[in-house]
């Protein structure tokens, strides 16, 4: 085991790599920060990971969802993803859920971190509602053009400091998808390793009119 994970135990050695393996979280929404978490934490050693979607694939999302290809059309979702993590690794589990974030929480499986991949409000008020009930941490991530937001959820709530409708993203640009969720699995894969993670805070990256890669930052603690 310790062969395939060779640069991360260059990183963080042995003993931090195998603690991975107990390690259990899920992945609400399979779609396109979904597919491109489902890649960058997929091949990590984290033992156990939950992809939760009801959906399934259309040919108008493939350009920012990587896990699929044209041939998935129809497909659900979080089947392709969770046989790409075990096609990746065979050190973890990975296990598909086709149904709504609600249907999930009612199997109350225990996990240590949920990661919203999801590209609704709604959704995310419910995942922050059941984090807070169930003091799990959860990953918040969000794109639209060529925008993006992340933030690691503890403490402070989804609901209280975002007005929740049901607004439907404009136009995706396609590597802010992968951008925002590379960002998602770095916070997350640290927080597991046991690596300080700074939490409930807001960062916002966008594009200036001029094409400058721009970061604010916001604390989101009360």
């Amino acid at each position: 085991m310790m062969e395939y994970f060779h640069r991360q135990v260059q990183l963080w050695g042995e003993e931090t790599q195998r603690s991975l393996q107990s390690k259990r979280i899920a992945i609400i929404g399979s779609g396109g920060l979904g597919s491109s978490l489902a890649f960058a934490l997929g091949a990590s050693g984290i033992g156990t990971i939950h992809m939760v979607d009801f959906d399934t694939v259309s040919l108008h999302n493939i350009h920012r969802q990587i896990a699929f290809k044209t041939d998935d059309v129809g497909r659900f979702k979080a089947v392709i993803a969770a046989e790409l993590i075990q096609a990746r690794c065979p050190y973890v589990k990975a296990y598909a859920h086709t149904c709504d974030f609600d249907t999930f929480a009612a199997k109350e499986i225990g996990v240590d971190l949920i990661i919203d991949a999801t590209d609704n409000l709604p959704t995310r008020a419910k995942i922050s509602d059941y984090a807070a009930q169930t003091a799990v941490p959860w990953i918040y991530g969000s794109v639209e053009a060529f925008n993006g937001q992340v933030c690691f959820f503890e403490k402070a709530s989804f609901t209280e400091l975002f007005k929740v409708t049901n607004r439907t993203p404009s136009g995706i640009a396609a590597p802010i998808v992968m951008h925002i969720a590379s960002l998602q699995a770095n916070l997350a894969l640290r927080y597991l390793a046991g690596l300080h993670v700074k939490r409930d805070y807001l960062y916002y990256l966008f594009f200036s009119e001029e094409g400058e890669l721009m970061t604010q930052k916001f604390s989101l603690a009360s």
